[in-house]
C-alpha cells in the first residue's frame, strides 16, 4: 500500500503549501476585491465609500490614473520585450560565430542578471536624471553635453509624453538581454553542425542557413523567452519603485499603483481588484503558452 502511494505522500506537503499559499491567497485576494470599502468618520461612524462587488472593478477601470498605468505598462512591455529579444539575439549571433575571449563576453552580458532591480534602479535613477542644461544635467544628459550632443538630452521617464516608459525599459533591457542571449546561444549550440554542412554543400549562403535551417529550430526558445520576459515586464515593481518612487503619476504601472492604493489610500478592495486584473492579464499570456507546450510534448511522444 505504501509503495503504491509513495509518490503521492512525498509530494503531498508541496501540494498543501501550493494550495494554501498560492491558490488560497488568490482566492483571498479576490474575496477582498469584492468587499465594500468603509471609512470611519470623525464622529466615529462607518461610512460606506464603495458598496463592493464588481463596483470596485468598475471604479478602478474608470480611474484615469489606472488607465494611464495600463498605457505605461503597454509601452514598457513592448519596449522591454522587443529590446531584450533584439539585443539577446544579436549577442547570441556574435558569440555563436566564435569570438576571442568568448567566456569573458558571456560573463559581461550575463552579469547584470546577478544585480537586483533595486540596485540597478538606484544606479539608473542617476543615469536617467531628468535635469537638462549645464547646471542641472547629470548622468546621460551630462555625457551628451560633454560629447557636444546637447540636443540628445531628454527628460527620460519623467517626460509626461506618451512614450516616457520607453526610457524606463532601458535598464530592464540592460539587465535581462543577457538572459535571452544565453537561451538563444544554448539553442544555437544544440543544433548539429552536420545540418549546416549539408546546407553549405547544397549551395546555401550563410544567411539562408540561418533563415531556413537555424532560426526555425529556435522558435520554441524564442516563444519561451517572449513569455518569460513578457510576464516579468507586466508585474515589474521594484525597478520602477527604485527609479521613480512609490507615488509617481507619470511613471505609474498597475503594480506600483497597487502599492499606493493599499498603503497610501488605504483602499484594500480596489488594490485587490487591481491585483486580480493584473493576474488575469498575466494569465492571458501564460496559460495559452502552457496549453501549447503541453500539446507539443504529448504530440512528440
Amino acid at each position: 500500500m505504501w509503495k503504491k502511494w509513495q509518490g503521492f505522500w512525498l509530494v503531498l506537503p508541496s501540494i498543501v503549501l501550493v494550495l494554501v499559499f498560492v491558490y488560497g491567497l488568490i482566492a483571498q485576494t479576490f474575496a477582498t476585491s469584492m468587499a465594500p470599502l468603509t471609512r470611519r468618520t470623525f464622529a466615529g461612524n462607518e461610512q460606506v465609500v464603495s458598496p463592493g462587488g464588481f463596483d470596485n472593478y468598475a471604479q478602478l477601470l474608470a480611474d484615469e490614473r489606472y488607465q494611464r498605468a495600463l498605457w505605461n505598462l503597454l509601452v514598457l512591455t513592448i519596449v522591454f520585450v522587443g529590446g531584450t529579444m533584439l539585443f539577446g539575439m544579436l549577442w547570441a549571433l556574435l558569440l555563436e560565430k566564435g569570438v576571442t575571449a568568448e567566456g569573458f563576453f558571456r560573463s559581461v552580458y550575463l552579469f547584470p542578471m546577478a544585480v537586483s532591480f533595486i540596485a540597478s534602479g538606484t544606479v539608473w535613477k542617476w543615469l536617467l536624471s531628468p535635469g537638462i542644461g549645464d547646471h542641472e544635467a547629470i548622468g546621460l544628459n551630462r555625457l551628451f553635453i560633454m560629447f557636444g550632443l546637447p540636443e540628445l538630452q531628454s527628460r527620460w521617464w519623467s517626460d509626461p509624453g506618451p512614450f516616457n516608459m520607453a526610457a524606463m525599459a532601458m535598464p530592464a533591457v540592460w539587465q535581462l538581454a543577457g538572459y535571452v542571449m544565453a537561451l538563444f546561444l544554448a539553442g544555437f549550440r544544440g543544433i548539429s553542425e552536420d545540418q549546416r554542412e549539408a546546407a553549405r554543400v547544397d549551395g546555401a549562403s550563410e544567411w539562408r542557413i540561418y533563415r531556413h535551417v537555424l532560426f526555425p529550430q529556435l522558435s520554441p526558445i524564442a516563444l519561451s523567452a517572449l513569455i518569460i520576459i513578457g510576464h516579468m515586464s507586466m508585474k515589474t515593481f521594484d525597478l520602477i519603485y527604485a527609479i521613480a518612487g512609490q507615488n509617481n503619476y507619470v511613471a505609474d504601472v498597475p503594480a506600483t499603483l497597487m502599492w499606493v492604493q493599499l498603503f497610501s489610500q488605504r483602499n484594500a478592495p480596489v488594490a485587490a481588484a487591481n491585483a486580480t486584473i493584473l493576474l488575469l492579464i498575466v494569465a492571458l499570456v501564460v496559460i495559452p503558452y502552457l496549453i501549447y507546450t503541453n500539446r507539443t510534448e504529448k504530440g512528440g511522444r
